[in-house]
């Protein structure tokens, strides 16, 4: 029996797209970016028009599969997510701004997606063109409901921002058709996909649509995970699957796909990076829904163990780029870091759900870690070229040579046969208005967890409140909020103070707040407010210099420069090779300035350090008795993000420090 209606678990309501606008000297290009740039050019890719790039044929498999084409299926057994995810997109962007024209284009592809659909409500291009009777036979490697579940989130967000329900249809169709061929009754497979996805998905269906048999679709999978006797073991016997691996392949363990233990026993982050992340996003959503504390304390253990002994000083995660996965704690070297962009996003989506439960500043800090580095870093300045692979040092002549930094890349590229990452991107990007707010109607109070400049609107027992948002940030760290009332209305302003910040002030209308005492990182300002009032806040931005834990070998002796939410990065446009000499002094003093001609606009370190001088004679010997005379030299650091923007040349995050 399950416990849906039990809500002892209280959780924040984030704000919704339809509720917040972008209005930010950071955000609101980008944002605009992903409208004007992005999705066009992401379409274009989805349809092969891409001169040079990697083929999709993504459109095309979804005419093969409606019988409106003549020809083969094409590309990864998943292609079809990504879809999901440029409609999903294209829902978020709809939702702040409906443009006839993308929403014309949308249509005519759900439209597709209907055609395609089979009789009995199953969509899937790859079984329904490459293998026709091979349905629910490989559910560990074929992402059958990984797909299922993109498109899913799409439907539920390209429902909200149109109103239409043609898609949402198409997909709680599918989803019956999914509770028919899985679950605990007699005759049903007690299985799950080896990619979560699906779970999530699921219960976004469910607020989309009000049927809860979505929702307890959603906590069978999440349950079923991990339960003996295996149903990977299971299906690959009915398979007939040979037990020896094909050449070049290992045999993939549980762990790889989170399904070593029931995820309530599950206590370290194990196995591929972006599918772990997205399993614990749907613990979160179902421990909150079912009123399940096992399930959130599961979802905290795993979380501590990620954040505290697996994640990049970037926020991004998943090291190996064997099975892109999480290997052993404080395992994150610099050359070889895998932090595949989607698994960054990941962790967002995570830490998005606990924030909502737990409302504590370890959560958004994160979330805004992950978002201005390991995320960022993914997508060019100008939208056209992504990074899959996210490494924190690079050094193109060996990268290119070594096959074990094969994975990793000097330049993005315009496109990915495995493009699972652009897309997501975009997403992420138009849906960020809904990472910046939460409210708690009840307790009365609103928590503002992102300084991004913003209009929120909201109804409060019939009285529109709106709070605009004005911030420097990330550059400076100056925020403002005003607030727009009918009448006055008592509530409490929570306003997140991050974790890197040591000192700051408060002020309501021109008056300081003294003694600002914080609750879990936030600061709390109950009052009755009126129209106009005015709350500033100030957070001092010094540069700060980050050690890592004794027990991540690869930086013992080194320091990364982190100011406000951004970490700096050294490239060989700016300092020369070998990077790796460069060697900074504990008391060394570091300049900021903002350098509106450079990168789109962005802040500048410079300073100056040490680096060894090889004359001749020493430069004739790979080894010596004697240290090499250290001469001063110069040094500039730029947002991590912001690197590959210019020459393809060497990068390092991580700088010796003595």
């Amino acid at each position: 029996m399950s416990k849906l209606d039990n809500k002892q678990i209280k959780a924040l309501k984030a704000s919704t797209l339809k509720q917040v606008t972008i209005l930010d000297d950071f955000w609101s290009p980008r944002v605009s970016n992903v409208i004007q740039t992005v999705v066009p050019y992401q379409w274009q890719a989805l349809n092969d028009e891409i001169p040079g790039a990697e083929p999709s044929h993504t459109i095309e498999n979804f005419r093969l599969a409606a019988g409106e084409a003549e020809g083969e299926y094409y590309g990864m057994v998943f292609q079809d997510s990504d879809l999901g995810k440029w409609l999903e997109t294209v829902g978020f962007v709809l939702s702040g701004n409906r443009d006839p024209k993308l929403e014309k284009i949308a249509d005519q592809v759900i439209d597709l997606l209907g055609r395609a659909q089979q009789p009995d409500g199953y969509l899937n291009t790859y079984y329904t063109v490459k293998e026709p009777g091979g349905r629910w036979t490989n559910l560990r490697d074929n992402h059958e409901l990984y797909c299922a579940g993109h498109l899913m989130e799409a439907a539920a967000a390209y429902y909200d921002a149109t109103g239409k329900r043609a898609f949402l249809d198409i997909m709680c169709r599918y989803a019956d058709y999914i509770a028919t061929v899985f679950g605990v009754e007699p005759g049903k497979k007690r299985g799950y996909d080896g990619h979560p996805e699906v779970e999530l998905a699921l219960v976004k269906l469910y607020h989309a649509s009000g049927e809860k048999k979505y929702l307890e679709l959603s906590k069978f999978f999440v349950d079923e995970r991990g339960q003996q006797p295996h149903f990977f073991d299971q299906e690959a016997s009915e398979r007939e699957e040979s037990q020896t691996p094909v050449r070049g392949r290992t045999k993939r363990s549980y762990d790889y796909f989170q399904a070593h233990l029931p995820v309530r026993d599950q206590n370290t982050a194990e196995g591929h990076a972006v599918r772990a992340v997205y399993l614990y996003s749907a613990m979160a959503d179902l421990a909150q829904s079912f009123n399940d504390p096992s399930l959130l304390d599961a979802a905290k253990e795993l979380w501590k163990d990620v954040t505290r002994k697996k994640m990049y000083v970037t926020g991004g995660i998943g090291s190996s780029a064997y099975e892109e996965r999480f290997t052993v704690p404080f395992d994150l070297p610099n050359d070889r870091a895998y932090t595949e962009t989607c698994a960054a996003i990941g962790l967002m989506f995570w830490a998005q759900r606990m924030l909502q439960i737990e409302k504590d500043r370890e959560y958004a800090d994160v979330m805004e870690l992950a978002l201005y580095n390991g995320v960022m870093s993914g997508i060019s300045l100008d939208g056209k070229s992504y990074f899959y692979v996210n490494p924190l040092e690079v050094w193109p002549a060996a990268s290119d040579f070594r096959h074990d930094m094969s994975a990793v890349k000097k330049t993005r590229q315009p496109w990915f046969g495995c493009a699972c990452c652009p897309p997501n991107i975009a997403r992420l990007i138009a849906s960020l208005g809904q990472y910046i707010y939460s409210e708690d109607k009840d307790a009365r109070e609103l928590y503002v967890h992102l300084y991004i400049g913003s209009k929120l609107t909201l109804d409060w027992d019939g009285q529109t409140v709106q709070v605009t948002q004005a911030s420097s940030y990330p550059w400076e760290g100056q925020v403002a909020l005003e607030l727009t009332l009918q009448q006055p209305v008592e509530f409490n302003m929570a306003l997140r103070i991050p974790g890197w910040c040591q000192s700051f002030s408060l002020s309501v209308n021109g008056q300081e707040i003294d003694a600002v005492s914080l609750d879990k990182g936030y600061a709390k300002i109950r009052r009755t407010w009126l129209d106009g009032d005015r709350i500033e806040l100030t957070m001092k931005m010094p540069v700060e210099m980050l050690h890592a834990h004794p027990n991540v070998r690869e930086n013992a002796g080194k320091v990364a420069l982190q100011r406000g939410p951004i970490v700096f990065c050294l490239e060989e446009e700016d300092n020369g090779p070998n990077l790796q000499e460069l060697v900074l002094s504990r008391d060394a003093k570091i300049d900021v300035h903002f350098d509106k001609q450079l990168l789109g606009g962005v802040s500048v370190l410079t300073g100056s350090a040490l680096r060894s001088e090889v004359n001749a004679e020493a430069d004739d010997k790979l080894y010596a008795s004697q240290p090499y005379n250290q001469v001063p030299a110069a040094f500039k650091a730029i947002p991590y993000f912001a690197w590959s923007n210019r020459s393809a040349g060497e990068m390092a995050v991580w700088i010796r420090n003595q």
